[in-house]
């Protein structure tokens, strides 16, 4: 995979133009998801590899261990197939916006929000992947640490999680490029080991046994909680699907990979945490959710090998995805790359010593879905209702034009935005919904903001001629691709 767009290498200038800053610089400008849009030439397979490889990733594999036995293991495998392909519709969707135009997820935002108003979300994009790297190189780390304890008898959580981030913004400023080739074979080894974990847990008790284990409600669980955290996971992910799903040479490649790609990486990955932890328990010992070293001290060293090698691939594209998101912010200055990946890479090895973090993991995604379910509800509305799949080059603009709205503000879609984020929250922690919070508060921005276009008349009337961002030549249905 190249989340990357490569430009002309071009010499620097000046007496400096042969440092260290410089030379570094420039392979970053040259490796690096710049501003603008970008035509991609990947297969269906390819995609689906990308999706495949990103999401075979701890958080999603520790996922699954906080739902069993607080709801039984037969129910918990049937939830995380529903949740995953009904989050998967949204993840899809935006995913798809980006093929059809080659711009990434929250330079897409402009389009409802406006060039300015698309400001906010797009932060919360970045402190969103931030806590994503924060959690899962702490995880990497707990992980690391567990083995290494094991053999000296040394232990230092906190070390091991800096080095693994600090390893994994090293592999994201110099070897990006390379780690994406090898990404499809990442993917490979993940799941010939999860093979292997599979067979040694229904060689050792039969399904009956893990559909048999007694359900604990002590734990606080529902059908309904479940499925709310799969479907928050789908939403986490799509921050980064027109990212990912604009490198696809077209809508079908994007659409049909990330689909795949996605819904079976989810299902194989939180299935597996879900039959890890049962096995724990049917082993007879203790239902410790979300810890890494409970599950490891069980299957060995291949366990910890996917761990580790889920992270450096994953964390390594959230690096990218956040440089992406500031870059693109204010197109007319153009942040510098070095530098906005070197700040953010500090932060991100800096926040890794929060260890607490990993304890409120599931709070974590409750704002992931409050802050972002609404912003894909009108994303999904602006784009494929309002503006009949089409956004022209003004929204590569960074004043005036189309979506600047007023004052670079869509009022309205901001305050549908804060709407839908309070109902999540409240659905949530105040007035419990009967069927979550997730599917409610995006049906109540999608509504709302359907609402405001037809009242205010601002859905296109005219038919358009829906056109690539980087090419200009009109997108084929994904039918016909």
């Amino acid at each position: 995979m190249s989340l990357t767009r490569r430009s002309p290498r071009t010499s620097e200038s000046g007496p400096n133009g042969n440092s260290v800053w410089s030379r570094l610089s420039l392979r970053l400008k040259d490796n690096a998801e710049g501003f603008g849009p970008l035509k991609g030439s990947l297969s269906a397979w390819r995609i689906g590899m990308i999706w495949l490889a990103a999401n075979l990733v701890v958080t999603t594999l520790l996922t699954g261990t906080l739902f069993v036995p607080g709801v039984s293991w037969p129910l918990a495998l049937g939830l995380i197939v529903l949740g995953s392909m009904m989050g998967g519709v949204v993840l899809v969707l935006v995913g798809n916006m980006g093929t059809r135009t080659g711009l990434p997820t929250m330079s897409l935002a402009k389009g409802a929000f406006g060039l300015r108003g698309s400001f906010l979300p797009a932060a919360a994009n970045v402190v969103i992947l931030m806590g994503w790297v924060w959690v899962q190189s702490m995880l990497a780390g707990v992980t690391v640490n567990f083995l290494v304890e094991q053999a000296t008898g040394f232990s230092s959580p906190v070390l091991f999680s800096v080095l693994c981030q600090l390893l994994v913004v090293c592999l994201a400023i110099f070897g990006h490029e390379g780690i994406s080739k090898v990404e499809p074979w990442l993917a490979l080894i993940i799941l010939a080991i999860m093979t292997y974990i599979f067979t040694v847990a229904f060689n050792s008790y039969p399904v009956s046994d893990f559909a048999a284990l007694p359900v604990d409600e002590e734990l606080g669980w529902s059908g309904i909680a479940v499925l709310d955290v799969v479907i928050a996971m789908a939403i986490s992910w799509t921050v980064l699907s027109a990212e990912f799903n604009r490198l696809a040479k077209s809508q079908m490649a994007g659409v049909v990979g990330s689909a795949i790609g996605y819904v079976l990486s989810t299902v194989l990955a939180m299935s597996l945490g879900a039959t890890a932890i049962a096995y724990v328990v049917l082993d007879g010992g203790a239902a410790v959710s979300f810890d890494p070293t409970v599950i490891v001290a069980v299957f060995g060293a291949p366990l910890a090998v996917v761990i580790f090698l889920s992270v450096m691939a994953t964390n390594t594209m959230a690096v990218y995805g956040m440089v992406s998101s500031v870059v693109n912010i204010t197109p007319s200055r153009k942040l510098k790359f070095l530098p906005t990946a070197l700040v953010l890479g500090a932060i991100s090895i800096v926040g890794t010593t929060w260890q607490a973090l990993l304890d409120q993991f599931t709070a974590f995604l409750t704002v992931i879905g409050a802050l972002f379910v609404p912003v894909f509800a009108i994303m999904i509305v602006d784009y494929y209702i309002v503006h009949k799949g089409h956004y022209g080059r003004d929204i590569l603009r960074g004043h005036g034009g189309e979506f600047w709205y007023k004052g670079g503000v869509n009022i309205a879609a901001e305050a549908v935005w804060v709407v839908g984020a309070v109902s999540s929250l409240l659905l949530t922690y105040v007035a419990h919904s009967p069927i979550g919070a997730t599917v409610p508060s995006f049906v109540i921005a999608f509504v709302l903001y359907l609402g405001w276009a037809l009242a205010t008349k601002s859905v296109v009337r005219d038919k358009l001629v829906s056109t690539h961002l980087a090419t200009g030549k009109p997108n084929v249905a994904p039918a016909d691709s």
